[in-house]
């Protein structure tokens, strides 16, 4: 029987298992850069397409790159028909989430390049997932209400095309550009769960889909990306409670968890927080909608004085706190905002899936494969001897 020789850290919490050049968390002071840049400034004066190659090519693009990089978005985005004839016949009643993990295989034998792994072709499959996430999202959401997957509207951004094949209309500028910033706030957070599931299952040398349907899969939990529908359906809860203060301490004082607040990272406000109910308030005077940020400023400020109170001072909103709301005004129902975190994700993804591959920042790369500690079943300390089916009670 093998013993333990070092402390276990559940959930390999702050535990360093590889260097990257794609983004950085200071948990501490509440900073967030991707390739170098502070979040705020790229949600001020970047797009997600700008923010895409960045992640991609660690560095900014030039005005003619990022025409380029539009362009082979915008190319990429015609699929093979098998694709949405395979989804057509899945259970109207299926999650967004369950078809988009579904719909990754499909993507990778629809693309021409799976099995070449050099780093061009990578690039091109990113490029390829990055674009078509949303529309498998937005056709789901069509073909599950009776309706017919939409073209794509090339004269519109990647946010604003993507809420036009999703509902129908060309959106709004500011909606549009409101969508747009939550997407770059979405984008890349390091060794995140999904992430690490990406970086992990590559490690095998499997290809690039493989790895994004690991990522999906991670997300789609409520302790990750699934928690902003979970914050949704709070806000829906108690919407017409009267006194919300009361019902913050009721739910504490009964254990129960306040989805939304809180990070394994974060012991401070989550910078995207910030910028998210910002973003909130401008969309709820915009749409008339503003009760949807007042109700959640009012539980944050309730929660985090009862945090404080019980000595946990480092709990805060998260990401999915404030773009629940957001997404909700927007008109996207609850199921689908964790799909366009995927629809964000995706870039820090492949991403990530790159410099696995490559060992852009550490090196050669290395097969995961972290150690446990067996606390099943010996006979003493040797193993059980097998016993015969007719000679066991």
């Amino acid at each position: 029987m093998m013993e333990a020789t070092m402390t276990k850290n559940i959930g390999l919490r702050s535990v360093p298992v590889a260097d990257t050049r794609i983004s950085d968390v200071d948990g501490t002071n509440g900073i967030l850069i991707y390739r170098g840049y502070r979040i705020e400034d790229l949600a001020k004066n970047s797009t997600y397409e700008e923010t895409a190659y960045l992640l991609l090519h660690d560095a900014l693009p030039n005005e003619e790159q990022l025409a380029d990089f539009r362009k082979n978005l915008e190319e990429a985005r015609e699929l093979p028909a098998f694709v949405f004839d395979s989804i057509k016949k899945l259970p109207k009643t299926s999650h967004p989430m369950d078809v988009l993990q579904a719909a990754i295989p499909l993507l990778g034998l629809a693309d021409p390049e799976l099995r070449d792994e050099s780093r061009e072709a990578n690039l091109r499959k990113a490029v390829r997932l990055i674009a078509r996430l949303p529309m498998i999202i937005a056709g789901w959401d069509r073909i599950r209400n009776g309706h017919d997957p939409l073209p794509a509207d090339e004269t519109l951004t990647h946010a604003g095309n993507f809420l036009w094949q999703l509902r129908g209309a060309v959106p709004d500028g500011e909606i549009g550009r409101a969508l747009d910033v939550a997407l770059i706030l979405h984008a890349d957070h390091s060794f995140n769960a999904s992430t690490f599931a990406c970086r992990e299952v590559v490690s095998t040398q499997a290809h690039m889909y493989a790895g994004v349907a690991a990522g999906v899969g991670a997300l789609s939990g409520s302790l990750h990306g699934g928690a902003n529908a979970q914050v949704m359906k709070m806000l829906e809860a108690v919407k017409d409670e009267k006194d919300i203060p009361a019902w913050v301490r009721k739910e504490l004082e009964s254990g129960r968890k306040l989805m939304g607040m809180g990070h394994a990272v974060y012991k401070t406000t989550d910078p995207r927080a910030r910028f998210l109910k910002d973003l909130c308030f401008t969309l709820g005077r915009k749409l008339g909608q503003e009760h949807w940020c007042t109700l959640s400023a009012q539980i944050e400020e309730t929660a985090v004085a009862e945090f404080n109170k019980r000595g946990k001072t480092t709990i805060r909103p998260n990401v999915d706190f404030f773009s629940a709301p957001v997404y909700h005004m927007m008109g996207i129902s609850g199921d689908l905002m964790t799909p366009i975190f995927a629809i964000s994700r995706i870039a820090g993804w492949t991403a990530h899936i790159i410099e696995e591959k490559y060992g852009d920042a550490q090196g050669k790369p290395a097969l995961y494969r972290p150690s446990s500690d067996y606390t099943g079943t010996y006979c003493g300390r040797e193993a059980c001897a097998y016993t015969p089916m007719e000679k066991r009670s």
